[in-house]
């Protein structure tokens, strides 16, 4: 079904694979009757062409991209606004489209939800933006539908922004970044490796684009083979998929850990700009006659099958087949799991949901960026016609992703086949995808067509002792459970006539309801703030020295960002910086919030004057070690802030998978975090949130760590070591009351990287 070559490989005239050895050259002259260069070839993607229109360095190995078209939803765009007003801005310099599918219930928080969008709007009239009002598309439908376009590249703060099978290589990244490009700055990175993906064959019926999108991610996630690599979909199979198919693989991409996507394109692709009214927009895209790629995923698309990604991460894949055929085992290796992931805080079973041999569940789930497209659901419709989910536990509902979509399948008779079924029809909302929405029992088990399943991502909370769980899987298979009552059934077992009915774009919809201000901004307009909505609290450079408490000790193998600031209840605070931050960890590590403000005390202390040993009788013993150490900094005579610092930091061994909230970084800065230790961090974008909010993203290598959860750690001279862009920094935790010294990593910094972290932070960096 799948495999992965384990070195380079060309690609040749798009059809024949030739991988790089001894042998290749020849081949390839053979083939084509030229010779090109390892360095030629790997211009040819696609990837490095639309990196290249849109690099301004002048040096392709040193990127600083400016971005087509921004796009935020409404638990990121205030804080974006935010630091960039904070930061001078005066005008969006580019199209920046303000969605609101994620607060858009107004459920919870009085006013404060309805305040983010009142202020999204005054701020897309002010700055001359667009606003999408709540229920009327996903960020990601609107993107594709209004705003995707060939070579182009579109910047969003949400993990999910990828729009690579329309021929936009799309990036998802925490809102600092889109800060610096509505400033007018560069979105800077070293040259991204790019990994091809194959495709031969064609789709059985019933399998869907979530199937082979978890079959990839089963293959590739825990190896880290496309880790921060762009993945370029290639190859003869693309052909037989459908735009939705394609999307549908695409938008689960960010499960991967890949920094981008994108794919080739051919009359498919531009029958879909044809369809949104946007012609104009098709550009094809193909690789160069010999394309280098540093790795190649084949799949054979006729060999996928009905996949189902177990609790707790989308890698945790199975076909349905295999799933049946060997329940108990699975079900006894997915609560293994659970205890590394729950921590043991409560019993996790799946095993109680067996009846009579079968797997049965509780709720289905059909929504979002991923499951919510037209062709999704009418397969849905096919598969459950004439039929009833029945009057058992067992629930079905169903968000279209879009008020276009939601119309056509009005007029298609979809939505009515549905309704009849027993399924609910609700609007365009992201709420299943991170657990605002439709919230299982406790021990309830729901399947979904959504982007991700991690722990307590569907609502529950384990600090209060409730836990259910999520498992992934395509819209088909899920209808084929739906229509056998809850128990799970793959697509493939069911004879299923499917219509494929022919989509017919409704633009007047948005026409109607949608702001846009066609880039003109108007400086008379106020902007709304509503009592949540807060500024960033001020925060220091980057002291001479520096003593940090560990707070917190993580060592699951992967820490998501849900973890780290947990989704769900807390998106009414995303407005309110130090509201937000009393979650921070509050489902993996409950005590560390009040760890992380008993710490930060000492630095209070020191930037008002007084004495942060006063302040926390715990640094007693720590200074007196330090000063013992180093009796040339002379702490013990009183000097103030900046010759010394204090905070925490967490450790953690690979965090930052997932989401690309900046919450899961900042919320720890404005508790006085400082730095994260980690044997890798999971992706770019969470190691970028750390150091936009002048946090130190140390690495350590894997092994015994030095120090414990509630150790100091005196860092001498770090801020010269930041300036010296030095990689190996010297550190002394303090035990017994003596130093014992162990180095910490730093990585690559740019130079900006740099500066960033010295002043304390991006808002701090663009004050001067």
């Amino acid at each position: 079904m799948i495999k992965l070559h384990d070195g380079g490989v060309y690609l040749v005239n798009g059809t024949s694979l030739i991988e790089d050895n001894g042998q290749a050259a020849a081949a390839i002259l053979a083939q084509t009757g030229t010779s090109v260069t390892k360095e030629e070839a790997a211009k040819n993607t696609i990837a490095y062409g639309i990196l290249a229109d849109h690099n301004t360095s002048g040096n392709m190995e040193k990127l600083k991209i400016k971005f087509d078209k921004l796009t935020s939803h409404d638990i990121t765009f205030v804080g974006i606004i935010q630091t960039a007003r904070a930061s001078g801005l005066e005008k969006f310099p580019v199209p920046y489209v303000l969605t609101n599918c994620h607060n858009s219930l107004c459920a919870v928080g009085g006013t404060i939800n309805e305040d983010d969008h009142m202020f999204g709007l005054s701020c897309a009239k002010r700055y001359g933006g667009v606003y999408v009002p709540p229920h009327q598309a996903v960020i990601h439908q609107y993107a594709r539908e209004m705003l995707a376009g060939g070579g182009k590249m579109i910047l969003g703060s949400d993990s999910h922004t990828r729009y690579g099978a329309l021929g936009t290589m799309a990036m998802g990244e925490g809102g600092p970044e889109l800060v610096k490009q509505l400033l007018n700055k560069t979105y800077d990175i070293n040259m991204p490796g790019v990994v091809g993906v194959y495709f031969t064959g064609k789709p059985q019926n019933g399998v869907g684009p979530q199937d082979v999108a978890l079959a990839i991610i089963g293959e590739v996630f825990a190896n880290g083979y496309v880790n921060n690599k762009v993945m370029e979909f290639v190859g003869p199979g693309i052909s037989a998929l459908s735009a939705d198919f394609r999307i549908g693989i695409d938008v689960m991409t960010t499960e991967t850990t890949c920094l981008s996507s994108i794919w080739r394109t051919d009359e498919i692709i531009q029958e879909f700009y044809e369809v949104h009214k946007r012609p104009e927009d098709y550009k094809e895209l193909n690789p160069g006659q010999v394309a280098y790629y540093d790795g190649m995923v084949e799949v054979d698309l006729s060999k996928v099958k009905p996949m189902i990604a177990m609790p707790f991460h989308p890698s945790n894949t199975y076909t349905i087949e295999e799933l049946n055929a060997n329940l108990m085992d699975i079900l006894e290796d997915c609560e293994k799991k659970a205890q590394v992931s729950l921590d043991g805080a409560v019993n996790f079973t799946l095993k109680d949901k067996v009846r009579n041999g079968r797997l049965y569940v509780d709720q289905g789930i059909i929504a979002g960026c991923a499951g919510g497209g037209f062709e999704n659901i009418s397969a849905a419709a096919d598969i459950m016609k004439g039929l009833s989910i029945g009057s058992d536990e067992f629930t079905l509902s169903i968000y279209p992703a879009s008020m276009p979509i939601y119309m056509e399948l009005m007029k298609t008779g979809a939505a009515q086949t549905l309704m009849e079924t027993g399924a609910i029809l609700k609007t365009a909302f992201c709420g299943p995808c991170f657990g605002a929405g439709d919230t299982p029992s406790n021990n309830g088990f729901s399947i979904r067509h959504s982007t991700r399943n991690f722990p307590n991502r569907e609502g529950s909370k384990l600090q209060n002792g409730q836990i259910a769980s999520v498992a992934l899987m395509d819209a088909r298979s899920i209808a084929a459970t739906a229509a056998n009552k809850g128990y799970l059934t793959a697509a493939t077992d069911l004879d299923v006539d499917y219509t494929n009915p022919k989509y017919h774009f409704d633009s007047k919809i948005y026409a109607n309801r949608v702001f846009d201000s066609k880039g003109m901004a108007d400086s008379s307009q106020e902007i709304k703030f509503g009592p949540n909505i807060k500024d960033w609290p001020a925060m220091s450079e980057l002291p001479e020295n520096m003593v940090l408490k560990v707070v917190s000790e993580i060592h699951d193998p992967v820490t998501t960002t849900d973890e780290l600031i947990p989704s769900g209840e807390t998106s009414s605070y995303r407005s309110n910086p130090l509201g937000l931050a009393e979650f921070t960890l509050s489902r993996k590590d409950p005590a560390y919030v009040g760890r992380a403000k008993e710490i930060q005390k000492a630095q209070k202390a020191l930037e008002a004057g007084t004495c942060p040993v006063e302040a926390v009788e715990e640094l007693k013993p720590v200074m007196a070690a330090v000063n013992q150490a180093f009796p040339e900094k002379k702490f013990a005579e009183g000097q103030g802030a900046g010759a010394l610092g204090f905070g925490s930091t967490i450790f953690a061994v690979k965090p930052g998978d997932g989401s690309a909230r900046e919450q899961a970084a900042s919320c720890q800065k404005v508790l006085g975090g400082w730095a994260n230790i980690a044997n890798e961090y999971a992706t770019k974008r969470y190691r970028s949130n750390l150091i936009n909010w002048g946090m130190l993203p140390f690495l350590i290598p894997e092994g015994d760590l030095p120090f414990a959860n509630g150790d100091y750690i005196f860092i001498p001279d770090i801020r010269k070591a930041v300036e010296e862009q030095k990689k190996q920094i010297s550190a002394y935790v303090v035990k017994d009351n003596k130093l014992q010294e162990f180095t910490l990593g730093m990585g690559e910094l740019t130079e900006d990287e740099r500066t960033i972290i010295l002043k304390g932070c991006l808002i701090n960096y663009y004050k001067g």
